[in-house]
């Protein structure tokens, strides 16, 4: 077995030979990066290496893409291919295509190489090592071949990159100590869904209580004492020896929105129960009480109102939302009864802050950020605040072959013309983003003017300032248009949440338990809204964001991660909980 110490005490020569396998018939990567010597870890190597393809010119980029086999094609037949690609293909049993499956696999290399000049790279060993299925595999290379070239071109050398890490960990026996357990369990959750055909899991259903039973079981085995509140979150501690020991809190949400991924919010929750069972294992004890809340609900799907479970874990639970009711009439009073659960206790779940140190929460970025950045992890500064309203416009409904384009007074041409308002006022900040994300005309008709079209907007940044100011931009806007083209607008708030800033001495310590992992310090914005943001309201918060795959996505059925980065994030989490020093 080759260890970090053969490695850096290598000659070029011999650093390279022993790093020939990583990189595809590309030595010229290992022998440049055999300056960066020594190495303190896999991951410092891994990050090295990265830094060689990302430094090389476009030919030489160009050339490590086409230096790869094509998947199932000519050279696999012919038993030309590495000895890494040989393994690599057979995990995911590309040798084992039914005819139908070659001739898929055949035409869409064909059509690939015409479109792009380099063949089609996928890391078939997937997020967790054990391999894509060859329907997971065919159905990628369909996605992918609608990329244009330079985003394409972009992800394949990331899939190398991802490729190189899973030989570096085989080639010095890397162990990753947490990272396929919190992919398994993910795995385990994603089997419950309220669909048959996607991942929904909304408050309070079927699946939901299955989710938190799960959650509980797993807390209670790691260690921790359990309880499920009033409103379904499920909160583990795992208890300090040190008398009157205050509580450092960490979770997230485990409800999804309908047809979501399997690591948004539950990676929170999954990988601190992780590490506390890994403290358990080996009796280690935190010189503070620590507690896992998994929130019952923060995507308001099915009553429309988000963050009820760590609203009311702040004591900030609104009652009058307990007569809100979901699409089948049921209210949530009602579903929170047949759920076994006591509406009357919900204001004695909120915490004391007084005995709180924090609340740290890790979570995908939902975002292309660090992955564009090859980093695993970042620091977020701030959680954007957030401005949505709904807009209705009325115009005239009238005919379409008969009324002049001068006299007609469309809400449909009206709304399309705030939607790009929207894109060129937002487009003025770094962290400043806008979004109209419904758009519909009701009842509208191929042959009439549409009389009336509603829409959402929805703004955001990491400054309450920048937001208000493009709000009332926006908003002022919308008046001038409407009435420039004879338009009523009705517009209502919907959400007013305001900018969330992390602790700068949280933000401190997260980000040097992230440098001692050998991973550069990162820190950026999150644009998306967290639990984090109602703990805000009762303790100082910190958010360490994993790197997300498939381009950034969330949100959706392609979101991942790898076991890797969730094994990196997990062990950060425990440095910073070992080293931690309160305020």
């Amino acid at each position: 077995m080759t260890t970090l110490t053969d490695l850096n005490g290598c000659d070029q020569a011999g650093f390279t030979e022993h790093l020939r396998g990583i990189y595809e018939h590309s030595p010229w990567i290992p022998e440049r990066a055999w300056a960066a010597r020594p190495f303190a870890s896999a991951t410092a190597l891994t990050l090295a290496l990265q830094a060689v393809v990302n430094a090389a010119t476009v030919d030489e980029q160009l050339g490590l893409i086409r230096a790869h086999p094509e998947l199932a094609g000519k050279a696999a037949i012919a038993g030309e291919l590495t000895d890494e690609s040989t393994q690599e293909q057979g995990q995911s049993g590309l040798h084992l295509c039914s005819a139908e499956e070659f001739a898929a696999l055949r035409r869409l290399n064909e059509e690939y190489n015409a479109k792009f000049g380099f063949p089609f790279i996928l890391a078939v060993k997937g997020p967790d090592g054990k391999g894509f299925t060859r329907q997971h595999i065919i159905a990628t290379f369909a996605r992918r071949l609608k990329q244009q070239r330079g985003a394409e071109m972009a992800e394949c050398l990331r899939q190398i990159k991802r490729i190189a890490e899973l030989r570096v960990n085989a080639l010095l026996d890397v162990e990753l100590v947490f990272g396929p357990t919190i992919m398994q369990w993910s795995e385990t959750l994603a089997s419950w869904s309220d669909s048959p055909d996607n991942l929904t899991c909304s408050y309070l259903t079927d699946a939901h209580q299955k989710t938190a039973a799960q959650l509980a079981e797993w807390m209670r085995a790691a260690g921790m004492s359990v309880h499920i509140d009033a409103v379904g979150n499920v909160a583990g501690r795992y208890l300090s020896d040190v008398p009157g020991a205050k509580t450092l809190m960490t979770g997230s949400h485990y409800d999804t929105v309908r047809n979501g991924g399997k690591y948004d919010g539950r990676l929170g929750i999954l990988l601190p129960i992780a590490i506390v069972r890994h403290l358990h294992e080996r009796g280690e004890k935190l010189p503070f009480d620590f507690e896992i809340v998994a929130f019952a609900e923060e995507e308001g799907v099915r009553f429309k109102s988000t963050f009820l479970g760590s609203k009311a874990v702040i004591g900030k639970f609104d009652l009058a939302l307990l007569e809100n009711t979901d699409a089948d009439g049921i209210s949530m009073r009602d579903a929170i009864a047949a759920a076994g659960h006591d509406v009357a206790a919900i204001p004695a779940i909120g915490r004391d802050p007084s005995r709180l140190l924090g609340y740290v929460e890790v979570h995908i970025e939902q975002g292309p950020v660090l992955l564009e950045r090859d980093l695993a992890l970042g620091v977020v500064t701030a959680i954007n605040g957030s401005s949505r309203y709904l807009v209705e416009l009325s115009g005239l409904a009238s005919h379409a072959g008969t009324t002049p384009m001068t006299m007609r007074r469309d809400a449909a041409a009206a709304a399309a013309e705030v939607l790009l308002l929207v894109e060129r006022r937002c487009g003025q900040g770094t962290s400043l983003v806008g979004t109209v994300g419904q758009l519909q005309v009701p009842d509208g008709s191929v042959n009439v003017i549409p009389g009336a079209c509603k829409l959402s907007l929805d703004i955001r940044a990491a400054d309450d300032a920048v937001r208000l100011a493009a709000v009332a931009d926006v908003l002022d806007g919308i008046a001038k248009i409407c009435a420039r083209r004879q338009i009523e607008a009705e517009v209502r708030q919907v959400v007013s949440a305001s900018a969330a800033p992390c602790a700068p001495w949280l933000m401190r310590q997260l980000g040097a338990a992230v440098e001692r992992s050998g991973l550069p310090r990162f820190e950026l914005a999150s644009g998306a809204g967290h639990d984090a943001m109602a703990m805000a309201g009762i303790t100082d918060v910190a958010m360490l964001f994993t790197r997300c795959g498939n381009g950034g996505i969330s949100h959706n059925p392609l979101e991942t991660m790898t076991a890797d980065d969730a094994d990196i994030g997990a062990r950060v989490l425990l440095d910073f909980l070992r080293n931690f020093t309160a305020a």
